[in-house]
């Protein structure tokens, strides 16, 4: 609960004070054995005529289109929606993909398929026919909700995906062969009871790059919405103590990002929250923020650059009512960190998580709330991760699982167990069908342990965490996680192609760019044209994010003696390359 002051002082940010020890002492995980994300985010508030009326999702789009959704709405729809996929067959736990961009009906879904005790799988409107296929055949989806946009996609793949029985289209005119939303809307029968389901039911399934193989499944249980609001309420500078809070983030809710860290806790807070299906544009994002006077934000350390470049001093052409920023999937540097304060007027949060244990560590700015409420936080300390999250015991530990000494680099991990004893719920579930991959994540017994997010960093003195890089091949390019592996499949794929290799390749402003060592077939000669054809290659199966822009050709890739590739070797040749190329002239000699 907030502590209040003896006098009332002007609503804002207070100074750094450090309260980081007093907020994990004060936090005991509460968790029922019942819960149901949509019964969270949606049920309760449509429930009571006052909230009911409240606004859930402003949307827009590119082509000006606007409109409101009140949580009523969503529950009406949500409930018509539940109804309809019954009446095709799909029951508890079975798994049903979205292919949907940041617009209404996508909530509208996600509340649906908890009400039904489904399982959603969100899957990105950018993935290419190879991406999209692996995912579907994996899952063993039932049945896809997709944007008219990717219906052609989506049903070019049915004939390879014998579990994928029906397909429902978003914006599709309603003389398309397949069933519209508008139409399963109407006629959906008139009654339906939502599931009860536990804490520990599966609720989403996001598939995570991995080095080796091809994209794993993180199945996310109901609970872990709940492990996630720590975090989120203090990224968010105490998000959930003002009525007038309005939440936007470009994130795309595909992802972890822009479900967990923004959807999910802004309805479950009861708020509203801004969808824009578009383009990002820098200047389009301080417009929509004004227009929508949107109060919190996550922006990828990529969309801050973009922004700080193209309006230095946004306080001068915008009317913003920001109070806080969250930023994550790649270190946000310096310069970002002082725009914000000075430009912004707030100190940027960086948080770092990943999907199957997200929102673990990061920042919390204190602050006074209209009534003089005091909400306290800790210092933010530029370069830094962050500290953990409350609820959450957080370590760096070496190979054996041990806590490795402070200044000491390790393997960022989180216990099962706070710091209280008691189970922490933002853990996954496991990997889908993978039981191998899921007991490897974790140092121990599962139930008691520590599981590793892979991510290399020192703990300093004061708890906070400073990154070092990955563990293992994985990479961030413009806050997008990059299997390597996956790219690798899709280049070999191609006739001219022997081998390849993907590492990331240093980047000022994407933090890296992906690169692609090409090791050539016989008889093949290289040329601009063959980059140009490799790249379209795979940007067509996979994703736009995910083609190399970069081809080097080689002769050979530096190998083990195990024949396994050394992507390490690659990947500090590539760091010493920017190392050099940054360094004035003659001061890398001698």
């Amino acid at each position: 609960m907030p502590r209040r002051s003896r006098h009332r002082p002007a609503a804002g940010p207070l100074p750094d004070v450090d309260h980081h020890a007093a907020l994990h002492a004060g936090l005991q995980w509460q968790v029922p054995a019942d819960f149901n994300i949509a019964q969270a985010c949606c049920s309760r508030w449509a429930a009571a005529p006052a909230t009911a009326a409240r606004v859930a999702i402003a949307w827009e789009d590119e082509a000006g289109r606007r409109g409101e959704l009140s949580y009523g709405e969503l529950q009406a729809q949500a409930l018509r929606l539940a109804a309809a996929l019954r009446s095709q067959g799909v029951r508890h736990g079975q798994v049903v993909a979205l292919v949907l961009p940041q617009r209404p009906e996508t909530a509208v879904a996600h509340m649906a398929l908890q009400m039904l005790g489904a399982v959603a799988m969100p899957l990105s409107m950018l993935f290419g026919p190879d991406a999209l296929a692996y995912r579907l055949q994996d899952s063993a989806a039932v049945a896809a909700i997709v944007d008219a946009g990717v219906l052609p996609a989506v049903r070019a793949l049915q004939a390879e995906c014998p579990a994928l029985r029906w397909l429902l289209a978003v914006g599709a005119p309603v003389a398309a062969s397949v069933w519209t939303w508008e139409e399963a809307l109407a006629h959906a029968p008139q009654r339906f009871r939502p599931v009860a389901t536990r804490a520990d039911d599966a609720a989403i399934l996001i598939y995570t790059s991995g080095t080796t193989g091809p994209p794993k499944g993180a199945l996310i249980p109901q609970r872990a919405l709940l492990g996630n609001l720590s975090g989120f309420v203090c990224s968010q500078n105490w998000f959930g103590t003002r009525d007038d809070e309005v939440f936007w983030s470009p994130a795309d809710w595909a992802w972890t990002g822009g479900l967990m860290d923004a959807l999910l806790p802004t309805l479950y807070f009861g708020r509203r929250i801004v969808a824009f299906h578009g383009r990002f544009h820098p200047e389009r994002a301080f417009e929509l923020m004004q227009r929508h006077r949107v109060t919190h934000s996550f922006l990828f350390p990529t969309a801050l650059k973009a922004m700080m470049k193209a309006v230095p001093a946004p306080r001068e052409r915008y009317a913003l009512q920001l109070r806080s920023v969250m930023s994550a999937g790649e270190a946000l540097g310096d310069a970002v960190f002082d725009w914000g304060r000075q430009a912004l007027g707030l100190t940027v949060n960086e948080m770092f998580g990943q999907t199957e244990i997200n929102y673990i560590v990061g920042n919390c700015g204190a602050f006074i709330d209209r009534q003089g409420g005091s909400h306290p936080g800790w210092p933010a300390r530029a370069g830094s991760m962050g500290r953990a999250y409350p609820g959450h015991r957080v370590a760096v530990i070496d190979a054996q699982g041990d806590e490795c000494p402070r200044g000491t680099p390790g393997d960022v991990a989180v216990h099962r167990l706070d710091v209280h004893g008691r189970p922490d719920p933002v853990f996954f579930l496991g990997y889908w069908k993978q039981p191998e991959a899921t007991a490897a994540k974790y140092t121990g017994d599962p139930a008691a342990s520590w599981c590793r997010t892979g991510d290399t960093a020192v703990m300093d003195d004061a708890g906070y965490l400073w990154y070092q890089g990955r563990s293992d091949d994985v990479f961030k390019a413009a806050g997008y996680r990059i299997g390597p592996s996956e790219v690798e499949n899709c280049l070999v794929k191609h006739p001219a192609v022997a081998n390849a290799a993907v590492v990331p390749k240093p980047d000022a402003e994407r933090g890296a760019l992906v690169k692609a060592y090409v090791v050539l077939a016989p008889g093949v000669t290289a040329s601009a044209a063959l980059v140009q054809a490799l790249q379209q290659h795979v940007r067509g199966r996979l994703a736009p994010y995910e083609y190399p822009k970069e081809i080097e050709f080689i002769d050979a890739l530096p190998m083990t003696t195990t024949g396994k590739v050394q992507r390490r070797v690659l990947r500090l040749q590539e760091e010493e390359r920017a190392r050099l190329s940054s360094c004035p002239p003659g001061a890398a000699s001698g």
